[in-house]
Parts: structure tokens; C-alpha cells; sequence
């Protein structure tokens, strides 16, 4: 999976379309990612007590899993999305680089 942990990334399908934000999970067992403000489901969770006495859940909105077809990474030079290659440097390290600029990730 091309796409890491921290990466800005664009949505590009869906009812998120157009939203840039940081990936703030990624699951490469199920090529999914989970971004910033992307896909925002209502879970409902049980109210729990704990020892203090504070309760906590009702009603949460969270981001639920996107996936990473349908987002594209945003090229840091031009802030637009770019497909994602790679390159190996002379001393043998493997980078991403943006196929649109040639710039490393």
C-alpha cells in the first residue's frame, strides 16, 4: 500500500469528495485508511460509569474506514493529488516520489 500513516491525502469518490485530510490510521490488511474528517458515521455506545463517577457515550461521531482507491495523496510542492511511484536513491534507499513533479514524498 502506497499510502502512509500521516500522508495528506485527497478523497476523491464518494460523499467526502474534494476533503483533504491527514491519514490517521492505516490498514494495510484490508487496504483501507482512515482519514481526518472523511466519512464521519454516528455510533451509538453504551453509557458506562467509571470509578469517578464521570459517564461516558450516548451518541459519538468518528471516522469510519475509506478505501485507498478512493483517495489520492496531495503533492506537497503543488498541493494537488498525484499518483505515488517509487525510486531508489544511490545509496540503495527505496523513496516514494509524486509521479505528477518527480518530488519525494
Amino acid at each position: 500500500m502506497k499510502i502512509k500513516k500521516g500522508d495528506t491525502v485527497q478523497v476523491i469518490s464518494g460523499k467526502d469528495r474534494g476533503l483533504k485530510g491527514k491519514v490517521i490510521r492505516a490498514i494495510p490488511a484490508e487496504n483501507k485508511v482512515v482519514v481526518e474528517g472523511a466519512n464521519r458515521v454516528t455510533r451509538h455506545t453504551r453509557v458506562q460509569t467509571s470509578t469517578r463517577g464521570s459517564q461516558s457515550g450516548g451518541i459519538v461521531t468518528q471516522e469510519a474506514p475509506i478505501h485507498v482507491s478512493n483517495v489520492m495523496i496531495v503533492d506537497p510542492s503543488d498541493g494537488r493529488p498525484t499518483r505515488v511511484g517509487y525510486k531508489i536513491n544511490e545509496d540503495g534507499t527505496k523513496v516514494r516520489i509524486s509521479r505528477r513533479t518527480g518530488a519525494e514524498l
